[in-house]
């Protein structure tokens, strides 16, 4: 008798628990689940929003992949824009995390106004930087004429469009510079007194321990820089569309052409699918390379 009470309170209360998660559960296969499996369907038909979708199977993947010139130019404009701006993210957000983690008077301000612009509407800030970058009229032509430069006309030239959105991308350092300022204050002051006492000075306490300790923080941040550069959309469909000549045609500018322009829902999903295999490849690689470099303190990895 007792086991069976037991019993029927246990069941009680898992059924009182599935009860309160049901509204994340039912979001979560509503909203996120179901939407993912029906991608993965559509990516093997041809759907235009209004006839039903049209099983081509493997059509839209062989389209991409060998009769369609713009997947490969936009997948190139993405990977330049990538081999360009994350690099400089890694090393200017981790050179300001270093200069604000020095201890003086009004840091916790400077830290907020490095931060700020990270947490601003991606909308606005692309119009600012579309005043800014202006050839007439925008202060970095006019910052450069005060030096004796004739700035270029940025937005407007094939040559420096891409070049101009890599320096608007350091703008949002301060998403990765607040998660490098952690890991700055994180690491065990004894190890810079362990260094001090066989003699090293700053260079040295700085690569054999600072570098070693903040590997683990350069990786999340270098994972997390690959994912987000290779979904660049916002701002090049603010200030550019793709252009001038296509010079600023991002993948995800081609994908949403195709999904909302040209209503090609089915080579679209398959578009998708491709830049989910070409992020999980760059991440997998990653992580295999991380055994390499990557430090975690406690663990002995030859150094």
């Amino acid at each position: 008798m007792v086991r069976t009470k037991s019993s029927w309170l246990a069941r009680r209360e898992e059924i009182e628990g599935y009860l309160c998660i049901s509204p994340w559960l039912i979001g979560f296969l509503a909203f996120l689940v179901f939407p993912l499996l029906f991608s993965i369907y559509l990516s093997f038909t041809s759907y235009d929003y209004v006839s039903a979708p049209k099983w081509v199977g493997l059509a839209n993947y062989q389209k991409a992949l060998q009769g369609d010139p713009l997947f490969w130019r936009s997948l190139r404009v993405t990977f330049s824009f990538s081999a360009m701006a994350l690099p400089l993210d890694l090393l200017l957000s981790f050179s300001v995390a270093l200069l604000l983690n020095l201890k003086g008077r009004g840091m916790g301000l400077f830290r907020t106004i490095y931060y700020l612009p990270a947490i601003l509407p991606l909308v606005a800030v692309s119009i600012l930087w579309l005043w800014i970058f202006n050839p007439q009229f925008g202060i970095l032509n006019w910052a450069l004429g005060l030096i004796g430069i004739k700035g270029p006309t940025w937005l407007f030239d094939p040559d420096w469009a891409l070049f101009a959105l890599v320096i608007m991308s350091l703008w949002g350092i301060g998403r990765a510079m607040i998660i490098y300022l952690a890991g700055l204050q994180n690491i065990n002051p004894e190890l810079y007194d362990a260094v001090k006492v066989d003699g090293a000075g700053m260079v040295r306490s700085f690569w054999h321990v600072t570098i070693p300790m903040m590997t683990p923080v350069i990786f999340f941040n270098l994972i997390m820089g690959v994912i987000g550069a290779f979904q660049v959309f916002a701002q090049a469909f603010i200030m550019t569309r793709g252009g001038p000549v296509r010079s600023t045609y991002f993948y995800m500018l081609y994908l949403y052409d195709n999904a909302f322009q040209f209503f090609k829902a089915g080579y679209a999903s398959a578009l998708a699918w491709l830049l989910f295999v070409i992020i999980l490849f760059f991440t997998l690689l990653i992580l295999r390379s991380s055994t390499a470099w990557v430090y975690y303190e406690g663990e002995l990895r030859g150094r």
